[in-house]
This record gives structure tokens, sequence and C-alpha cells, in this order.
């Protein structure tokens, strides 16, 4: 593969959530090669199976476009003395003092968003990693399906199609995601 998609203007799929219509997909596919006898009617999500047929492969841009109180007990004396004292520290008065108090809360708070953000960013491909694999195999088994239930009636084949076309656009933007040319 090539290099992962970092920043999230570029990305198909921005957050986990919006991961959430991979998996709805996916577990569609799975319910489609348990169940032989299952059409559009009997799926979770109809209307996205049919929007799907109805744009057909390469009608679909995207995957996404089918799916202050105060504190008892502290006096303004003491307050305003506690923040010059702060503040004399670096020369300054009592809105130096301010400053001073509250560098440290600003830099553990700066590194804790940098920290959650780094393993949730992780957390993201991680994901992608995981649903392109579990897509492609969903893929091959419709596709397989497709083949075995030629002569299926026209309900069914039409089923099978538009999860072909939703996991083939998945696919797809999953793997524009995680760098790899489509």
């Amino acid at each position: 593969m090539g290099e992962y998609v970092k920043k999230k203007k570029d990305m198909v799929f921005q957050t986990v959530e919006s991961l959430q219509q991979v998996v709805n997909i996916v577990n569609e596919a799975a319910a489609a090669v348990n169940d032989k006898s299952r059409t559009i009617r009997e799926s979770a999500i109809p209307e996205v199976l049919t929007g799907a047929l109805g744009a057909g492969i390469g009608g679909i841009g995207s995957f996404a476009a089918l799916y202050g109180l105060g504190t008892v007990g502290l006096s303004a004396a003491g307050i305003t003395s506690g923040l010059a004292a702060a503040g004399s520290v670096v020369g300054g008065g009592m809105v130096a003092g301010v400053f001073v108090l509250a560098a440290p809360a600003v830099v553990l708070a700066a590194g804790g968003v940098g920290v959650a953000a780094y393993l949730k960013n992780k957390q993201l491909k991680q994901e992608k990693e995981r649903l392109y694999k579990e897509a492609l195999a969903k893929h091959e088994a419709i596709i397989r399906m497709m083949k075995e239930e030629a002569d299926a009636d026209k309900e069914r084949l039409d089923y099978l199609q538009s999860l072909n076309i939703l996991l083939q656009q998945a696919i797809k933007d999953l793997k524009k995601d995680l760098g790899e040319v489509a």
C-alpha cells in the first residue's frame, strides 16, 4: 500500500463513525451469503440497496454519496494577591499571573489533545484496514454467489448486484484513504 491519507479533508471516511455505513454493507453481504432466499425486501438497508442498483457502477461519486461558577472560600483580595505573586515571577503583575498559572494547564491540555488525536487517528486507520479486508472478502463471496445463482429470480439477482456495487465503491474509497492506488 502507498501512504495513508493523513489530512481529514482528503479522506472519504473521516471518523470511525463514518465507517458504520461500510459495516452495514459488509454485514448485509454476510447475510446475503448465509441466506440464499434473502432479497432487498428482507434487507436491513433496502433504500441504500435500491439506490445503489439505480445508480449503477460509475454513477456514484463516493460511498458516502450513497451512504464559570465561583469557588467558595476564596476572597477577592486573596485571588488578586495570588495572581500578583505569580505574575511577579515573570516580572509582571496580576494579569501576567493569570498566564503564569494557566500555562501548565494549557500545555497539559494541548498534550492531551495531541495524544487523543494520535490514538483516534491510529484507531481510524486500523478500522479502515480491517474493514477493507472484510469488504474484499465479502465482495469475493458476493461475486461467487452471483455465479452460483445465475438462474435465481430477478429480485435475488438485483439484491446481489446492489451489494456488489456498494462493496466495489466501499473498497475503492477505503483504498483511497489507505493510500493504495485504486
